[in-house]
């Protein structure tokens, strides 16, 4: 028991000594409030040892508002608050009054680096001021211990007031103490003028001075003024133009301004389609004077009536479009469009046939109708009125193109399909649907036209089929040509009708004459007699002897020369330099000839795949251009009665005659000229013309006597236009999708191409890489190489997103072209900075561009310059009654400043003063012992002042 009882004693001894040492008081940190002190401190020591090299390793924050400036963060504890302490610093670099990188302090106050200490809560203000002016004294005791010459500051009342006070060691007996606060509204009147707020600073250090009106003080003035164009409404956009063009009236170019429209874009290309929205909302204007001594409020009423004009520099700042390189949904252009076609031609794999898009019975009609909507047929008549609407002059198709446009197989921009295809990216929002519904419609108009005789619009009928087009455009120009030679055919039948009743009528006076020919052959022979001749001898020397393979003898060439004279040449072009004919001493002669039957592009496939398939020949080739071939070999025959195969060879392809002699062999125009005229021509047919059941010797056994112009067409227009019209009607969807993307790609860029945007290099380099991204884009959709399951469609929707990139920069450059034509140095500038700013988000999709960091530039002003700028402020009109009533001086063409920033500033030497007596040697210089920074306008002022005293 008794051993029992000392060992609880011994516990209980032990127990007590731990008590002990567990509250054990440091007299050293006796309060949480010297705690608090102490950790300030060493965080202070800590940051001013690491230095601003150091604490960018460590992690400092760059501030997106600056361009070098950064700031640390650290969390203290007091008590049950916790507080942040940030310190912003900057690298390098002088601290400029109105430099707009600045932070707010450093422009408040004029300081450098410094600390900001405020409370964590949902306001990060101290609302208690107690509390604020402990935990500032708190910190400048802290700093003091490190010997630190820091300037701190709270945050305090309201957030909304902006409010701080502040403390800064000088490293002598003085202190430099700071405050700013904010009037939100109800500025009294004598703080909107200059003169009051000269006085409300001269009142802090002349305490005892009743009327600072008489007294002389040494004020430092910085002044910087902001204007701001009116809105772009409708109202005032006239009067801006106006302005500029009564300041440069001999300033004209094809993209002029309309005094009578009512949008910034009525006169640029794509407001066919649809309106922009103006990227350039305005401008700032930031005047700035140079510094200024003022010596009484006198000289302060005066500066308030001074001409901006007269300020030290001007800096335009332009205000853009907000989210410009953003893409939220809600922008409308050829790009959104574009990319709600690129999803028609994904849809339009599902069905062989277009109707079967637009029929109820279709199995997918069900979703078509719930989310498709097709216009009304008011719509619908009004589309197909603007694309058939007869222009009696054609458009230049190859105006303003792109020199890169033709590597797109689409069509020009101002044809029949390339205007369809414009018409359906704005026809029902885009949707398969709706473009079904419009191409069934185009195509039954077309067949009208057809029908009726009548020339299809926008499509020139000048005989050529553009290859380099895609196949519908060619398709149309080929049906155009059909149309104007069913015309001709028609007025030829009618005609025909006509002379056959005035020949019945007049048959007694044509049988006077003795014409015993009909009325028809009368009146092409009349015709033919213009160009043609008699057959007649010409140099022939019969007692001469020639040795020839188709040598005749003097008695042979007199028969058949006997038996040509009352021959008549007709179709004749003229004789082929001095070529003879082989049998008859006469000049060989060129016929007039058909010209060749046009094809599309099928049809020139076609035509490569026979021959790839059953291999190139002579006859082959014959077969194929049996109709050509025979139409010539007729015209050849009527211009050269007597002429035999050999000698059509020898015109018609040189190199299947081999000369015996010393023949020329050229162009079929100038074979002979120059050479001794022998006759007969010595030769022979080259091997493959020699062979036996040749086809073209066959084709010229057969082929009758008949000029070009007694032939039958080689084209026939009714079975061509059929077989067009039957591509059309029939044509698979995908087909007709690809055809559209290419064509519509093509033609929105060359609308945007005709934009006036001046000589903005950057904007030139990104329409060449357009052109160029999209023709490597589009070659899948050219060469029929695109499936449902094709990549291409991925491809398609990222050319998309680059067209929309193209298209706002092209808009912003626009925009500033027109407001700068007089000093394209501004918009050149302006459009070069934001491409700069613009150019990292062009590689990605726009929905992925951060929008947090905007554009922002300041570009200064030269003298000349000036005045175009001012011209934009246009003098405030009746209508614009949200003006407020002017209450401020320094006016621009009637504008008050929007902001007015001053700067005001009382220096001393410290080595003239009572400030020398506590000053070390090295801080004898100019000092400033007051500043107050004022900003704001008449509905709104921030004061912030700094004064040194004593501590």
């Amino acid at each position: 028991m008794a051993s029992s009882s000392k060992a609880n004693l011994a516990e209980q001894d032990e127990g007590e000594e731990a008590e002990e040492i567990e509250h054990f008081n440091d007299f050293t940190l006796a309060s949480s409030w010297e705690r608090f002190i102490s950790e300030i401190e060493a965080t202070c020591r800590q940051w001013l040892a690491d230095g601003p090299k150091r604490l960018l390793e460590k992690g400092a924050v760059h501030l997106d508002s600056s361009d070098n400036i950064y700031k640390v963060k650290s969390e203290l504890k007091n008590a049950a608050k916790i507080y942040s302490m940030e310190y912003y610093f900057e690298i390098s670099g002088k601290i400029a009054h109105w430099n707009c990188t600045l932070h707010d302090l450093q422009l408040c106050f004029g300081v450098k680096e410094f600390l900001v200490i405020s409370p964590q809560s949902a306001s990060g203000v101290v609302l208690d001021a107690p509390e604020a002016t402990k935990l500032l004294s708190a910190v400048s005791i802290a700093l003091a211990n490190c010997s630190s010459l820091w300037p701190a500051f709270v945050p305090v009342h309201d957030p909304s007031r902006k409010a701080f006070i502040g403390i800064q060691n000088m490293g002598t007996i003085f202190m430099r103490r700071f405050e700013a606060d904010r009037i939100g509204s109800q500025v009294p009147i004598k703080f909107m003028h200059l003169e009051g707020l000269y006085e409300l600073f001269v009142s802090k250090f002349a305490y005892c001075m009743s009327d600072h009106s008489m007294h002389l003080f040494r004020v430092h003035l910085l002044m910087k003024l902001t204007y701001q164009t009116l809105p772009n409404d409708e109202d005032n956009y006239d009067d801006i133009q106006e302005a500029d063009t009564e300041s440069a009236k001999s300033e004209t170019s094809p993209g002029c301004d309309n005094p009578n429209r009512k949008h910034w874009d009525d006169d640029c290309p794509w407001n066919e389609w649809y309106s922009a929205e103006d990227p350039v909302m305005g401008f700032d204007l930031v005047v700035t004077w140079s510094e200024k001594v003022v010596e009484s409020s006198l000289e302060m009423a005066e500066m308030e009536n001074a001409s901006p004009h007269e300020a030290e520099k001007w800096i335009l700042a332009p205000n853009l479009y907000p989210n410009l390189d953003s893409s939220k949904g809600d922008r409308i252009g050829f790009a959104s469009q574009l990319h709600l076609l690129v999803n028609a031609l994904e849809m339009s794999f599902e069905a062989p046939f277009i109707e079967d898009f637009v029929s109820v019975e279709n199995p997918g009609s069900d979703n078509l109708e719930s989310t498709m909507v097709i216009p009304p047929p008011t719509v619908l008549d009004r589309v197909l009125k603007d694309l058939f609407l007869e222009d009696p002059q054609l458009p230049d198709f190859a105006k303003d193109e792109h020199k890169s446009s033709r590597a797109i197989k689409g069509a020009p921009v101002e044809s029949l399909f390339a205007q369809f295809c414009l018409h359906s990216l704005w026809f029902g929002n885009c949707n398969i649907r709706a473009i079904s519904v419009l191409w069934i419609e185009f195509v039954r108009e077309i067949r009208w036209h057809w029908e009726e005789s009548q020339p299809l619009p926008k499509i020139p009928a000048n005989g050529s089929i553009d290859l380099a087009t895609c196949l519908i455009n060619q398709k149309l120009q080929m049906l155009a040509i059909c149309i104007g030679k069913k015309r001709e055919l028609n007025e030829e039948f009618e005609d025909c009708i006509g002379t056959k009743d005035n020949a019945s009528a007049n048959m007694e006076e044509v049988n006077k004459v003795g014409d015993e020919s009909s009325s028809f052959h009368a009146q092409s022979q009349a015709f033919d007699e213009k160009r043609d001749s008699l057959l007649t001898p010409e140099g022939f020397n019969g007692s001469k002897t020639v040795e020839s393979k188709f040598s005749a003898n003097a008695q042979d060439v007199h028969s058949a020369d006997k038996s040509t004279l009352d021959s008549i040449r007709r179709g004749s072009a003229g004789p082929v330099g001095s070529m003879k004919l082989l049998k008859l001493c006469q000049s060989l002669h060129a016929p007039f000839t058909q010209s060749a039957p046009l094809m599309t592009e099928d049809m020139h496939e076609e035509r490569l795949h026979a021959i790839e398939t059953f291999g190139f020949s002579c006859n082959f080739s014959a077969q194929l251009e049996r109709e050509t071939l025979s139409s010539d070999m007729s015209a050849f025959k009527a211009a050269n009665p007597g002429a035999v195969f050999e000698d059509f060879i020898r015109w018609y392809s040189p190199r299947d005659w081999e000369n015996d002699e010393s023949e020329a062999k050229g162009p079929s125009t100038d074979l002979t000229e120059g050479m001794n005229v022998d006759w007969p021509p010595q030769g022979r047919l080259s091997r493959r013309m020699s062979e036996s059941g040749n086809f073209w010797r066959k084709i010229w056994d057969e082929a009758p006597i008949l000029p070009a112009s007694e032939q039958k067409p080689l084209l026939d227009p009714n079975r061509e236009g059929e077989k067009i019209l039957h591509y059309l009607e029939t044509m698979q969807p995908h087909q007709l999708l690809e055809q559209m993307v290419c064509t519509a790609f093509r033609a929105s860029a060359d609308t945007l191409n005709q934009t006036n945007y001046g000589s903005l290099k950057e904007m030139d380099t990104k329409m060449d890489q357009l052109y160029l991204t999209m023709a490597s884009t589009l070659r899948p959709l050219q060469v029929n190489l695109l499936s449902n399951t094709s990549d291409t469609i991925e491809d398609l929707q990222r050319l998309c997103v680059v067209f929309e990139h193209v298209e706002k920069l092209l808009i912003l450059a626009a925009s500033l072209h027109r407001r700068f034509r007089q000093v394209p140095q501004i918009s050149e500038a302006i459009f070069s900075n934001y491409y700069n700013f613009y150019l990292p988000t062009m590689g990605i999709g726009l929905a992925d561009v951060d929008t947090q960091k905007e554009f922002d530039m300041k570009l200064q002003l030269s003298q000349n310059e000036r005045q175009v700028v001012s011209n934009m402020f246009t003098p405030p009109t009746a209508n614009q009654s949200w003006r407020k009533v002017l209450s401020m001086g320094n006016h621009l063409n009637g504008h008050e400043p929007i902001l007015r920033e001053i700067i005001f500033s009382m220096h001393d030497n410290a080595s003239d003063n009572h400030y020398a007596s506590s000053s070390p040697r090295d801080y004898q210089q100019d000092t400033e012992t007051y500043r107050m920074y004022t900003c704001g306008t008449s509905n709104d002022l921030r004061v912030a002042l700094s004064i040194i005293s004593y501590d």
